[in-house]
């Protein structure tokens, strides 16, 4: 149960390109707060200045220390009141702020959920994907476990949303259209979401690696990848 006494973390999603994606709700919550926690300062900055937030920022991300971390814990348990917020979407999902929230959760801190923009509701909701199940395995693996992790995510009975970096894109399609079922597996690939060039791509395999080296353009940019039989 969380603790009265204590102070309130409050996780804040953000836009995950457009800054027109954010809720009055958030945009109040970053005012009000005693400070905001966030990946770089700068990114959140442009964030801020838009929408004239004039608030306190630290940074708190995957390399932040253990004392640094236990010093907000210490002030929120002390009745501080901060924002927790990622470079771009909902903190907790493939980024670092899962830490500091279960931290809070272990120490009795009230946490407050402010949702948002999310790059894997925003493909979901334009897949046209059927059915109620889905599941988010984040970033695929770099080296250690790629492999079983790209087979077991072909075997999957439901579609698998997964994150994959732009440098790897091509490779990851060029060993879908070598490994996967010409014919049964289906991809949507969404790339740069919400953004100036955004694309939403469906196909094979083998179409969306046309696709993507049709230009050089087509492998820049964020990408969120759907895959279903």
């Amino acid at each position: 149960m969380p603790n009265t006494n204590t102070g309130t973390l409050y996780v804040v999603a953000t836009p995950i390109g457009n800054l027109e994606d954010i809720t009055l709700r958030a945009v109040r919550v970053l005012n009000e707060v005693d400070m905001i926690l966030c990946e770089d300062t700068r990114t959140t900055g442009i964030l801020l200045a838009h929408y004239k937030i004039k608030n306190k920022l630290t940074s708190y991300h995957s390399h932040t220390n253990t004392n640094k971390q236990a010093k907000i814990i210490d002030e929120l348990l002390a009745g501080a009141v901060y924002a927790l917020v990622s470079d771009a979407g909902t903190p907790g999902i493939s980024d670092p702020g899962s830490l500091l929230i279960n931290e809070a959760h272990k120490n009795n801190i009230t946490v407050v959920p402010i949702p948002g923009a999310s790059a894997v509701t925003a493909l979901i909701s334009a897949s046209g994907i059927t059915g109620n199940q889905f599941a988010f395995w984040g970033f695929v693996p770099q080296k250690k476990g790629r492999e079983s992790f790209l087979k077991n995510l072909l075997e999957s009975e439901i579609p698998v949303v997964i994150y994959e970096s732009n440098h790897r894109i091509l490779k990851l399609f060029e060993w879908f259209n070598k490994n996967s079922k010409k014919q049964e597996s289906r991809f949507i690939v969404g790339r740069e979401l919400t953004k100036m060039f955004e694309t939403i791509i469906l196909g094979t395999a083998q179409e969306v690696l046309n696709y993507l080296k049709s230009s050089p353009k087509n492998i820049k940019g964020e990408f969120v990848i759907i895959a279903q039989k």
